[in-house]
């Protein structure tokens, strides 16, 4: 299952590599050394893979109202998640520090980082982009708070249209009155 999503999509491991995607497969089970180092200091730990085989049975519970949705999920290669939880202090700020260099070095584009409350006391959220012309190849969400870590990774193809359809869906957040509605007629 992982050798076939590993084949099924391409990314860099490095900036300088980026020219050269096509090159170096994509890995959803491929984590930064520092989360390694992280697991091993938290109390909890979940860590899961949905392949497109589990994403076809998501899409299937997508009702029959949004084809479009329904289309887009099926463009995901799979989902990988990494949840950590820690008991008494918070995650080793160095070795997150570490996990957001790795994916700089492997190519990935810093899209952004929300601070709520200021770093790591009620939240920091990055997230992370491998692009193909317009196309988003791979996403990668990093969440830490005071006592979690969570880090999701995406490998598919989707447009940017494909990935606002997926608003309201596995944690992509839909805002009031965010629809996507027709041009009106010239």
């Amino acid at each position: 299952m992982a050798a076939a999503l590993s084949a099924a999509v391409a990314w860099p491991q490095t900036a300088a590599a980026a020219s050269s995607a096509a090159d170096n497969p994509v890995v959803l089970d491929w984590t930064p050394p520092a989360l390694a180092q992280l697991s091993a200091q938290a109390t909890m730990k979940s860590n899961f893979t949905l392949d497109r085989n589990l994403l076809a049975a998501a899409a299937g519970m997508v009702p029959d109202s949004e084809p479009e949705t329904r289309q887009a999920i099926r463009k995901i290669d799979g989902v990988s998640v990494h949840l950590l939880r820690f008991s008494a202090a918070a995650p080793d700020e160095s070795e997150v520090e570490a996990i957001r260099k790795a994916y700089h070095l492997r190519g990935w584009k810093h899209l952004v980082t929300t601070e709520e409350g200021g770093r790591v006391h009620n939240g920091t959220t990055d997230v992370w982009l491998v692009l193909d012309g317009v196309n988003v190849r791979g996403a990668v969400v990093l969440v830490e708070s005071s006592k979690s870590l969570t880090l999701a990774t995406m490998a598919g193809n989707l447009s940017p249209i494909d990935v606002l359809r997926l608003r309201g869906h596995f944690g992509i957040p839909r805002f009031d009155g965010d629809e996507l509605k027709p041009s009106p007629p010239r």
